[in-house]
């Protein structure tokens, strides 16, 4: 059993999409918003983003798992792990659940994972700047370096900032 609670703790269940996700699901089943376009692509496409959100996501949390001596804590690190999907970007594992919540919006065809994705990822965001303030004054100069190089989410906007 404590194994069980251990793992539960250490998976990484962003709120923002967490709620999105059963937003989603909640409004569509309230007040039906169907997508334009083919039922069987938007299934397809849905599959597509869910499956490589979730591999994405167990990607990165192996990746930090393997950079982890004795007991794993996710919001703890021990060290700063710049490899693996965390060397493209710096939060892969939120990257994997944008995937993950727009994969569950289009399997559905909900036109409602439209408004709760975005609101998502903005809802987060404070979260993820105050997460990077941390990472700064745990691992510094390192931390500096490695913010240089890899974008906060995916690509870089042009000019040098995230």
């Amino acid at each position: 059993m404590r194994g069980l609670i251990s793992l539960l703790r250490n998976l990484p269940f962003p709120p923002g999409q967490t709620v999105g996700i059963i937003a989603v699901l909640v409004l569509e089943r309230l007040r039906p918003a169907s997508l334009p376009g083919p039922r069987a692509a938007q299934r397809a496409a849905g599959a597509v983003a869910l499956t490589a959100g979730a591999a994405l996501t167990v990607w990165a949390l192996a990746e930090r798992r393997r950079h982890t001596n004795g007991g794993f804590e996710l919001e703890r690190p021990q060290s700063l792990v710049t490899t693996g999907p965390h060397a493209f970007s710096r939060h892969p594992m939120y990257v994997g659940w944008w995937l993950i919540h727009l994969g569950a919006g289009l399997l559905r065809a909900s036109a409602w994972v439209t408004a709760t994705l975005p609101a998502a990822v903005l809802g987060e965001h404070g979260g993820v700047l105050a997460e990077e303030r941390a990472l700064e004054r745990e691992f510094g100069d390192e931390y500096a370096r490695y913010r240089e190089r890899v974008p906060r989410y995916i690509g870089r906007v042009s000019g040098g900032g995230d």
